[in-house]
Order: C-alpha cells, then sequence, then structure tokens
C-alpha cells in the first residue's frame, strides 16, 4: 500500500522535473519575444513623445510668430488710413500759395504752422508704430514698393529708375502699406549686371 502511495507519488515528481527541465527553453524563448515586443513598444513610444515634442515646440513658435505679427500689423489697417488724413494735411500745405505764405498775416501764418505740425506729427506717431515712407527717387524700381504710373524717356538714366514720386508709399514692417506711386526711366542704357552674372565670352 506504502509502496502503491509511493509509486503514485513518483511519477508528479517526475513530471515536476520534467516540467523544469523542459520550462528554461521555452520560459526563455517566451521572455526574448517579450523582451523584443516591449523594445519594439518602447522605440514606439519614443517616436511618438518626440514627434509630440516636436509637435508642441512647432505650435509654440507659431504662436509667437502669431503674436508677434499680431503685434506688428494690426495697426495696418488703421494706419492705411491715416495715410489718406496725412496727404490731405500736405495737400492743404501744398497748396497754399507762396505769396500767402510771404504776406505777413499772423493769423494765416499760424494756420498754416499749425496744419505742419500736424501734419508731420502724424508721420511721426505712424512711424512710432512702424510706419515707415518710402522715397524711392533715384533708386530701381521695384513693383514689390512702388506702381509705375508712367514712363520717363531719358537716355541718361539708366532704365528701370525711378525719377518722379507722384504719391509717396509706406511699409509697416516688411509689408506694403501703400506703393509710392512712381514715373520710372526708359531708353537710357540697361543697369549693369554684378561681376558673379558675368557670361564668359
Amino acid at each position: 500500500m506504502n509502496d502503491q502511495a509511493e509509486d503514485a507519488h513518483v511519477p508528479e515528481e517526475l513530471e515536476n522535473v520534467e516540467a523544469h527541465e523542459e520550462g528554461p527553453a521555452e520560459v526563455a524563448a517566451d521572455d526574448y519575444e517579450a523582451l523584443m515586443r516591449l523594445m519594439q513598444e518602447n522605440e514606439e513610444l519614443k517616436d511618438k513623445a518626440l514627434r509630440a515634442a516636436a509637435e508642441v515646440e512647432n505650435m509654440r513658435r507659431r504662436a509667437a510668430r502669431d503674436v508677434q505679427d499680431a503685434r506688428a500689423y494690426s495697426i495696418a489697417n488703421f494706419a492705411r488710413d491715416m495715410l489718406t488724413v496725412a496727404d490731405d494735411l500736405q495737400r492743404a500745405l501744398d497748396a497754399i500759395p507762396e505769396e500767402a505764405k510771404a504776406s505777413g498775416d499772423a493769423g494765416f501764418k499760424a494756420l498754416i504752422d499749425g496744419v505742419d505740425i500736424t501734419a508731420r506729427g502724424l508721420l511721426t506717431t505712424l512711424e512710432r508704430h512702424g510706419v515707415k515712407k518710402l522715397a524711392p527717387e533715384g533708386e530701381k524700381f521695384d513693383p514689390n514698393f512702388h506702381e509705375a504710373l508712367f514712363e520717363i524717356p531719358d537716355p541718361q538714366v539708366v532704365a528701370g529708375t525711378v525719377l518722379q514720386v507722384v504719391q509717396t508709399g509706406y511699409s509697416i514692417g516688411d509689408r506694403v502699406l501703400r506703393p509710392a506711386k512712381v514715373g520710372v526711366s526708359k531708353d537710357g542704357p540697361k543697369a549693369v549686371k554684378p561681376d558673379n552674372e558675368d557670361t564668359q565670352g
């Protein structure tokens, strides 16, 4: 009976021994696969984290640029409207005949000075907020900043040079509020190319 119990007990132990003998190889294979899976997941998570960080950085830069643009250009429409006022003040000053200016009438002189001070003050205020005057006379015509109204024949001046400014232009930052309206030279010599653009021959 005891022998039978021992006999019954032995196969269990043998099974356990067999399980231990076969186990490490199977466990090692399972561990290796699990490790590889975890490493792959780790790489994917790292990649996602890096992408998320890059996305956040890009959003931060975009937001900073938008804030900077908003500061720089928020007054663009208002400034454009104020240019009309500046033009009207300048036209008023230009319309005064020289004889009237020299007449010696103190009241009239005070009026002229008041309009002049107002015009200059308006332009100074606009300039303080980033609005700059475009005075391109003598410069090469640039369609990004100038609007050509007519051509002036002049064989002495390089073709495409701004010879006359009909209406002053203005920019804010690197944007044009209003292009300068200009007269451009024609019939003159062509602009000389820089040395690095010279061709052989």
